[in-house]
């Protein structure tokens, strides 16, 4: 096991790599200028010169890269164009919020959609079914920004029961949360039900039925953890895609997360934080596919990685 986390841990360098060239790169050939929006409108082509020179976009590309290579390998992903921060204390910071929102909408999602999918599988071709279909496929096909604004105006403007947007109390986090994790609970309910609807079919839950074992012992005991494989890989997926920032939604919201960072920051062609955002998410992706594989071993004990 060892040999095999450090491994994938030395396969991550030169994915990181690769990204943040590509991401680097990418955002300097994208249409726009910081140096003229932080300048003004009414700046001089001087003034702008010194502003690229101050943000030091005057240098060559392949230099300021080997510049930014150099400090991230310490942390230091240089300063916000828009406000001379720290990159690394900014993200830091929107980092809270959109972990506390993405935390809040998976557990909902896999609650709810092992519910229902366990739902759907003991009660299959019912109307229990088929009507927890229609609302699973329904959850999969609404828009998240479409579902985020009509929450807003029947819970919050309409019933007063939640504010419509910010983050103050915990009571702010409730229809973010329903929104982010309603799509996704939808996808866990569908995953749930096919593997359990698969692995109901073996001979060892036949076997366990056969020895007199009560219903719910072979459903949770047997059946479940057998079918969770799939289901743990869908989620942990589906945790990335939330974690890294659930940019619609936290802007329906005005959530302050780095989904909400993101596009303030492209408004203002800030480069740097940008870049570190984009590392940040790709880490997060390979860290949650490490820790979903470790969890093979725990839910299958066939499973082993040397």
């Amino acid at each position: 096991m060892s040999s095999y986390l450090v491994r994938r841990l030395w396969q991550m360098v030169p994915i990181l790599f690769g990204v943040s060239l590509g991401a680097f790169a990418f955002l300097q050939a994208v249409p726009g200028d910081p140096a003229r929006l932080l300048a003004g409108p009414d700046a001089t082509l001087q003034d702008v010169q010194l502003v690229r020179a101050r943000l030091g976009l005057d240098r060559p590309l392949i230099l300021r890269y080997v510049y930014f290579l150099r400090n991230a390998l310490v942390g230091d992903f240089g300063r916000s164009f828009r406000s001379g921060e720290a990159v690394a204390a900014i993200v830091a910071r929107h980092f809270g919020p959109t972990l506390l929102l993405s935390v809040a909408s998976v557990v909902f999602a896999t609650v709810t959609g092992l519910g229902v999918g366990l739902l759907q599988a003991v009660r299959r071709n019912t109307a229990p079914d088929y009507v927890s279909t229609v609302v699973s496929v329904a959850g999969i096909s609404t828009p998240p920004f479409f579902l985020g604004l009509l929450l807003i105006y029947l819970l919050a403007v309409g019933l007063r029961w939640f504010p419509t947007g910010g983050m103050g109390t915990a009571r702010s986090l409730v229809l973010p949360a329903l929104t982010l994790g309603a799509g996704v609970a939808a996808t866990i309910a569908r995953f749930a039900r096919s593997s359990l609807l698969e692995v109901l079919g073996e001979e060892f839950v036949r076997t366990a039925r056969a020895k007199g074992l009560e219903e719910r012992s072979v459903l949770l005991k047997h059946a479940l953890r057998n079918a969770l494989i799939p289901v743990v890989t869908m989620i942990g997926l589906q945790f990335g895609f939330l974690l890294s920032g659930a940019i619609v939604v936290e802007t329906v919201f005005s959530w302050p997360g780095l989904g909400w960072l993101m596009v303030q920051s492209i408004s203002f062609r800030d480069y740097p934080v940008l870049v570190a955002e984009i590392l940040l998410f790709s880490l997060q992706f390979l860290v949650i596919n490490l820790v979903v594989d470790l969890l093979y071993a725990g839910l299958d004990p066939r499973v082993a990685y040397g």
